[in-house]
């Protein structure tokens, strides 16, 4: 029901603006965490600890939060479609389809400035060092990834642990995105939501280089057999545990080369290549990465369907 009704109405821009959005407040908390623990005097020990300090608060209020919204919720008519409600604004599949199709709409329609200013949206890379071939890979790079973590982990986490799994999920991935980052200020204090981050989203990064590998079967264009051997062959190599998966998935499906040097805040990343096919990416290369992901999603909420009927 969640992933329906997310689907179908997202979280709406109005919403957002009268009262914020769950990963908002998520995001406030961990900033004031940040300021108050996350002391420049202390040693990288003790920056590690308060870190993990950090998230084991963070987590008992989102679980807290979670289990009064249960239990409440529960109790009144409807009680289970209003669960499914709260639990649709943990997942982001139509803001997901909604930015990566802006980069290609900016691209075909303004050039490559508006590109890089509709991908600077979704990836945290320099979009001033991106040449239009370069901001195409990173909007499909940013659509696989965030297929994985914006979608597919929350999705499993929630099938799992029900509101408390999927809200716990969010606080850890979205404690990583802000202070998991290897910078001065974060290298320890962000270390334990890095590594929890990694570890929760380990399978739901390789159930997302299924969803697309099947996807690819029924696209046209697209090959499944050079996106199992692309995640076969190259998504071990990624610097990180998870990404490479479906960026792999992804590259091998469409034949394009993603991953690769990057640049971040200045300094150059040069992470291993997913795919062995064109680098020369274009806007038409994120219509085909997004037609590849709709097919994928409808297979993620069929698979739920699917689960909900037999353990119903």
């Amino acid at each position: 029901m969640a992933l329906l009704i997310e689907i179908i109405v997202g979280y709406p821009d109005r919403l957002v603006r009268a009262i914020g959005h769950p990963v908002m407040w998520i995001g406030a908390l961990i900033g004031a965490l940040d300021r108050m623990l996350n002391r420049k005097t202390l040693s990288d020990g003790a920056r590690r600890a308060a870190g993990g300090a950090a998230v084991l608060v963070l987590l008992a209020v989102a679980a807290g939060v979670a289990v009064a919204l249960e239990r409440g919720l529960t109790r009144l008519p409807y009680g289970l479609a209003a669960e499914a409600l709260v639990a649709s604004t943990l997942i982001a599949q139509r803001s997901l389809h909604r930015h990566v199709a802006d980069v290609a709409a900016a691209l075909e329609t303004r050039g490559l400035v508006a590109g890089r200013r509709a991908v600077a949206h979704i990836v945290g890379r320099d979009p001033d060092a991106l040449n239009e071939a370069g901001v195409a890979r990173a909007a499909i790079e940013s659509l696989a990834e965030n297929f994985s973590d914006g979608i597919v982990a929350p999705v499993f986490w929630l099938a799992v642990g029900g509101l408390v799994g999927g809200a716990c999920y969010k606080a850890i991935n979205t404690a990583d995105s802000m202070i998991g980052h290897r910078t001065s200020r974060h290298a320890a204090f962000g270390f334990v939501a890095a590594r929890l981050d990694d570890l929760v989203n380990l399978p739901a990064s390789r159930l997302t280089a299924l969803l697309i590998v099947a996807a690819a079967a029924v696209t046209p264009g697209a090959s499944p057999a050079a996106g199992w051997r692309a995640v076969i062959r190259d998504a071990p190599r990624h610097r990180s545990p998870n990404a490479g998966w479906p960026e792999a998935a992804m590259a091998g499906a469409l034949g394009l080369k993603l991953a690769g040097l990057r640049v971040y805040a200045g300094v150059a990343v040069d992470d291993a290549t997913m795919g062995d096919g064109r680098s020369a990416a274009t806007a038409a290369d994120i219509r085909a990465a997004l037609a590849l992901y709709r097919r994928a999603d409808a297979l993620l909420i069929g698979l739920v369907a699917a689960l909900a009927l037999i353990l119903g």
